[in-house]
């Protein structure tokens, strides 16, 4: 009877185990990708805007995983932006979408509920066609971020890859950026080097 208790605790622990360490793990759509195309869709972060020719993050990644990485990024961007261009995004059939919108609705006081629920049509509409999408947060606020938990959220509720805030580290250390709001090539390199291990994954590597 003992023996039989002991076997019995010993299947609730593994049990026990396997649940904390998988119960987080979120299930990612489209996973593993199926399309044709890496696109990175975005504003002047993922445009390149203050990089010289190469050294955007978009570049640094393309070299860093020997893939072609379309981009599609337009500075100015904003989250409607962004929407009005999904069927555009769509006609690349991609496998991965890296997804960076954000940072123009914080700085045209677009309110945030708006934001992010535009956010949340975009990548519905780019899961719907297949795509496994990368999403890249940016920070919304000087003093305060009112992005972070929102970002998290999304992702965890619409199953997408997630990098936090791609510019933390950066914006207060004049050695990473061009101007106040995007990096130079070192900055750039700093945001890449973040992305690569979360693209990383989303290709199964």
């Amino acid at each position: 009877m003992k023996k039989i208790i002991v076997i019995i605790s010993a299947v609730a622990l593994i049990l026990g185990i396997g649940f904390f360490l998988f119960k987080n793990e979120p299930q990612i759509i489209n996973f593993p990708p199926q399309g044709k195309t890496i696109v990175a869709f975005g504003d002047s972060l993922v445009e390149g805007v203050g990089a010289t020719a190469g050294n955007d993050f978009v570049s640094l990644l393309s070299q860093k995983i020997g893939e072609p990485i379309v981009n599609m990024g337009i500075a100015g961007n904003t989250t409607v932006d962004g929407l009005a261009r999904v069927s555009a995004v769509k006609a690349q059939d991609p496998k991965i979408v890296l997804l960076l919108l954000g940072g123009n609705d914080f700085l045209r006081k677009i309110p945030l509920a708006e934001t992010f629920k535009n956010l949340e049509e975009i990548i519905l509409k780019l899961q719907a066609e297949g795509a496994v999408i990368v999403l890249l947060g940016v920070r919304g606020g000087i003093l305060t971020d009112q992005y972070d938990t929102y970002f998290e959220k999304l992702a965890g509720k619409r199953g997408t890859f997630y990098v936090p805030n791609v510019l933390d580290g950066l914006i207060t250390h004049s050695e990473f950026m061009d101007d106040g709001i995007h990096p130079n090539n070192l900055g750039y390199q700093k945001i890449a080097e973040k992305v690569f291990p979360v693209l990383k994954k989303a290709l199964g590597k």
